[in-house]
């Protein structure tokens, strides 16, 4: 599987180690059966390109937590079933905004990166949450996946 992870956001948080989110994507790429040739990308960024970002996609003011793009629409595969490979796309985080639903969760912002990354992931491969049922759905599956993947370290 090839994971790129890179910060370029400049804002400095106390253990963001790129390796631990590349072994996240890497785990919950496999807990969904995606091809091992699929190719990720997740990309740290400051406020302002957040900003731009979320004001050109979404047409949503300010910075938001995390954005995800889709590239070749893969969706999860089944147990001896994977998907094609191909891209799934990039997954763009604000640190500085993780870092402060952090506070307000009551956890660290590394815990809240990991959860928006999964997150993330799981858009790009079609979850979505617009309706209480898939809303129940997704954000039980990412709970599943984070719990299991920092219960496996």
């Amino acid at each position: 599987m090839s994971i790129e992870v890179a910060n370029e956001s400049g804002y400095d948080v106390e253990g963001l180690d790129e390796a631990e989110f590349a072994a996240l994507a890497r785990y919950v790429l496999d807990a969904m059966h995606v091809h091992p040739q699929a190719e990720l990308s997740i990309l740290f960024v400051d406020t302002t390109v957040m900003t731009d970002l979320h004001v050109r996609w979404m047409d949503e003011p300010g910075p938001t937590d995390v954005l995800s793009f889709p590239m070749d629409e893969l969706r999860p595969g089944r147990e001896g079933d994977l998907t094609p490979p191909g891209t799934l796309g990039d997954i763009v985080l604000c640190p500085e905004v993780a870092t402060q639903q952090a506070l307000t969760a009551g956890h660290s912002a590394i815990e809240e990166m990991l959860l928006l990354t999964t997150h993330g992931i799981l858009h790009l491969l079609g979850y979505d949450h617009a309706e209480p049922e898939e809303e129940k759905e997704m954000f039980g599956l990412q709970r599943r996946l984070l719990l299991t993947f920092l219960a496996s370290r």
